[in-house]
């Protein structure tokens, strides 16, 4: 297959919002998922779908920014865009692709910290020729709030992980406009993973998914367990205050219509600019009414001791004398003393 065939899937959205079933299930079906993968745990007992690779490298490139994968920082964009720009890094990931791709045609690649670094992605993936494709996964942001919760632990209070979903959801969608992408919502494909894939196989003119059945992919069927869907909850079980609250319940609407049959248009993409505007000027608000917080947060210069007096003329002279001779010296000085 030439290159212009060869495809990478990369599945971003917000970690918690079902990425690693999608991706599990794609593998299933045949895509090649990069080895070794980040082994599964409790918050994850099939499988994160997340090669080892690529979480090391971006966790590498956020730390040395001090940012975090569910910041809800909109600045912090410009600071991860530029990493696109690093020859150094794109060298790295062309390498990696290289040897991915030297084993399989359709690579997927998932990791919720995907999503900082679309612009380096895209860009290196053309440099080999390689097409890409997004599918996005959605799922109520109530619900990722308290599963994160659940599986993090509370360091990021339910507020600060809400405005995170509206800072990675709405960038998420402008990073991956005018390209092949596919949005799918999370409680759809645990009832209906069949119609869901063969949307996204249309979408993204992929045959394989567009032609899946049942019948020929037990394994996915498998895969699949309706019983993953637990932490069904409300706004009302989370400590988010209402103008967050009412902002992403109003970005929730709008973003879920664009798995709709041609709902992914241009009247949808207009309204996420808005909305995308008035949580970048919520979040000002939020920063510039929080400056006293963030300056006692910083920490403290630590004082520098005075510098002690210069040493008389006297002593400046002992100290040149040799250690051995200085008791010596001492008793000559004393019988130089009038008695």
């Amino acid at each position: 297959m030439s290159a212009e065939t060869k495809r990478l899937v990369l599945v971003v959205g917000v970690g918690r919002s079902g990425t690693s079933l999608l991706t599990g299930m794609l593998g299933q079906a045949g895509f090649h998922i990069p080895q070794p993968e980040v082994k599964a745990d409790d918050t994850n007992p099939r499988g994160f779908g997340e090669p080892q690779w690529v979480v090391d490298l971006h966790q590498r490139l956020l730390r040395a920014r001090r940012i975090t994968v569910n910041d809800s920082r909109p600045a912090a964009w410009a600071s991860t865009g530029a990493v696109a720009d690093d020859e150094a890094v794109r060298s790295e990931v062309r390498d990696w692709l290289r040897t991915q791709f030297a084993a399989a045609d359709t690579v997927v690649v998932k990791d919720p910290r995907t999503v900082w670094f679309l612009p380096l992605w895209r860009r290196c993936a053309d440099d080999l020729g390689i097409a890409t494709s997004f599918v996005t996964m959605l799922r109520h942001p109530a619900e990722i709030v308290a599963s994160a919760r659940k599986s993090y632990g509370t360091w990021q209070t339910d507020a600060s992980r809400a405005a995170a979903w509206l800072n990675v959801t709405l960038e998420t969608e402008r990073l991956t406009r005018g390209t092949q992408r596919a949005f799918v919502g999370y409680e759809r494909l645990l009832q209906e993973w069949e119609s869901e894939l063969q949307r996204v196989g249309r979408l993204l003119d992929i045959p394989l998914l567009a032609g899946i059945d049942r019948e020929r992919f037990p394994q996915v069927d498998a895969f699949v367990d309706p019983t993953l869907h637990r932490n069904r909850v409300t706004w009302a079980d989370l400590d988010v205050p209402e103008r967050v609250r009412v902002m992403a319940e109003d970005v929730w609407q709008q973003i879920t219509a664009l798995a709709r049959e041609d709902g992914d248009a241009e009247p949808a993409r207009a309204g996420l600019d808005s909305s995308r505007a008035a949580f970048g000027e919520l979040y000002a608000e939020a920063e510039a009414i929080a400056q006293s917080t963030i300056t006692a947060a910083k920490p403290r210069r630590r004082r520098r001791a005075p510098a002690p007096a210069p040493a008389s003329l006297r002593v400046r002279i002992a100290r040149r004398v040799p250690l051995r001779y200085r008791r010596g010296l001492r008793r000559a000085v004393r019988s130089l003393r009038p008695s």
